[in-house]
């Protein structure tokens, strides 16, 4: 099904949903606030799914892969604690809305998509980003060749985050991420150190779940 993207429409629902989901929930970066304010999320969506753009749950993109909720994206952007000499690797870019956003308040952003529909409505998306690049890779390896990067973010959910991917933070680094705990979705920040890194959950939050990051299996008799 098609769902019309008429522009008055889609900026009344743009407004609705900067007022209602992010500034009534702790999207307090008001960077993150205003880029999303601007950024006409439809155009990052596969035209069936551009009219439900600014709904407050994880849209449907096809082949087991959905949209993060604008919320879920918000606080993990606005924990993140960007700043604009920031290089940052995103896991997980779908169409690339989320990667439109942190180009207008760090200095490159690194996107990783697996998906080749989606991969292919980033590209376009994004062409005219000049700090932007999209990588075809799996989630789970992110970009080695960009790092060390002073921000990971994950804009999904994972059972556990492989040391591949955190390797490629510098020492210092901030993570935000979607944890999946005992089947519960939260958000959680940290930091990189020389002795490891550490996330803390700080809220339970609707979160897509992301291919490629299942913890391994013990051994079962």
């Amino acid at each position: 099904m098609m769902f019309a993207t008429d522009p008055v429409t889609t900026r009344a629902e743009r407004h609705a949903m900067v007022t209602s989901q992010l500034r009534t929930n702790a999207v307090s970066d008001t960077r993150v606030i205003a880029a999303m304010a601007s950024i006409p999320r439809e155009l990052f969506l596969p035209p069936e799914a551009a009219g439900l753009a600014y709904r407050d749950t994880a849209i449907p993109l096809g082949a087991a892969r959905a949209a993060n909720p604008p919320l879920a994206t918000g606080r993990l952007l606005t924990e993140a604690a960007l700043a604009p000499d920031d290089r940052v690797l995103l896991i997980g870019a779908a169409g690339g809305y989320a990667a439109a956003v942190l180009a207008g308040l760090v200095a490159q952003v690194v996107a990783v998509e697996s998906d080749p529909r989606l991969l292919a409505i980033a590209r376009r998306s994004l062409a005219d980003t000049g700090n932007v690049e999209v990588v075809e890779a799996p989630l789970e390896a992110g970009h080695p060749a960009g790092g060390p990067y002073d921000v990971l973010v994950v804009d999904g959910a994972a059972e556990e985050l492989p040391a591949l991917l955190l390797d490629q933070v510098r020492p210092g680094g901030r993570i935000v991420a979607g944890l999946i705990e005992r089947g519960v979705t939260r958000l959680a920040a940290g930091r990189k150190t020389a002795g490891g890194f550490g996330l803390q959950a700080f809220v339970d939050s609707d979160c897509v779940v992301l291919p490629g990051f299942a913890r391994p299996q013990g051994f079962r008799f």
